[in-house]
């Protein structure tokens, strides 16, 4: 962290564009600090066409290890004391990886690239997760991590910015021009205009429903071509994902469906008889590194490129933009200064 010569705004109104997970982490901490918020959204308080709403919700820094940088498990580890402190009945109920036997190298290749793990045997993985007794030898848990519901906790967020002051507007198709004083863009892909080189990478996910299998906590499935995701959504229902696909085509294919749905009958067969619920998809916005970016500009500030991590990285990104705003704190692995 550096400080810079920037003069901190001290209690200047802060408008926030776009309510998904990014800008109502801004809004609430800035509306938390005492200053006078304004968050715009272009839908309908139902926040269907946000990205955010096809999310799955993990807070799992310790597994992206395996797959991401550094800075990303840096700031997930400081978005998870965030999500205790602010709403302390967010489910810590760890995270469970486990393989079949043929998968055993990459098993192993997980186990190596991450931490903040117990190897589990089968009688302990039954112990946990009493569905899965018998389906697997061994498995990672990672007990520190935990995981919301995007559809639940979008509406506790927007609630808790009123309840501290901040004013929501949707169906406000604002862009950071129209709007005097400190902004923070959080569009997403809707912000190209000021950020060409975001792309979008669609990400799809399955709901289903069974009585026959019960979860605590999420559980990834290595798989050789994409990890598998099914994450409990409570009353029988769960979550499959994630895919992760370079297009900006929406909807979901037949290739991926197949693929999730034989990944969680390779879970437990039990998923086979389930009642899928919807099909669904999402544009998350990256950029080419796949890093988030904080980029300030006098009073326009844009928080953008949360590619799969919206979620875990939302909260930390916050912190920082109101550091910056308030202190003049710059972090030198997220922010760009103009």
């Amino acid at each position: 962290m550096q400080q810079s010569s920037t003069n901190p705004r001290g209690q200047a109104p802060i408008s926030v564009i776009g309510a998904g997970v990014a800008g109502a982490w801004q809004a609430l901490l800035f509306a938390q600090a005492g200053h006078r918020v304004m968050l715009h959204e272009r839908s309908d308080a139902a926040m269907t066409q946000s990205t955010s709403y096809w999310a799955g919700g993990m807070l799992s820094p310790y597994c992206e290890a395996e797959s991401t940088e550094p800075v990303i498990v840096r700031l997930g580890l400081r978005s998870l004391k965030l999500w205790r402190d602010y709403f302390p009945q967010t489910p810590f109920n760890g995270s469970l990886v486990v393989a079949h036997p043929r998968d055993r190298a990459d098993f192993e290749r997980f186990a190596r690239l991450t931490t903040g793990h117990q190897r589990l045997d089968a009688p302990a993985i039954a112990g946990i997760e009493p569905s899965l007794e018998g389906r697997f030898r061994e498995g990672l848990f990672y007990a520190d991590e935990g995981h919301v519901e995007p559809r639940k906790i979008l509406p506790e967020l927007h609630a808790r910015i009123r309840s501290c002051g901040g004013d929501i507007h949707f169906n406000s198709d604002v862009e950071p021009d129209d709007v005097e004083g400190t902004v923070i863009d959080c569009r997403g892909l809707a912000a190209r205009d000021k950020q060409s080189e975001l792309r979008g990478v669609k990400g799809e996910l399955i709901l289903i429903e069974t009585a026959e299998v019960e979860l605590k906590r999420p559980v990834r499935l290595i798989h050789p071509r994409f990890p598998l995701y099914v994450i409990p959504r409570g009353d029988g229902r769960f979550m499959l994902g994630a895919t992760s696909i370079e297009t900006e085509n929406r909807g979901v294919s037949v290739r991926s469906a197949l693929e999730l749905l034989g990944a969680a009958y390779a879970v437990h067969p039990a998923f086979g008889e389930a009642r899928i619920l919807e099909f669904g998809s999402g544009l998350r916005p990256a950029f080419p590194d796949n890093l988030p970016r904080i980029a300030v500009n006098n009073e326009k500030i844009a928080v953008n490129g949360l590619y799969r991590h919206g979620f875990l990285l939302a909260p930390a990104l916050a912190e920082l933009t109101l550091g910056y705003v308030e202190r003049g704190t710059i972090d030198n692995e997220v922010m760009q200064c103009a």
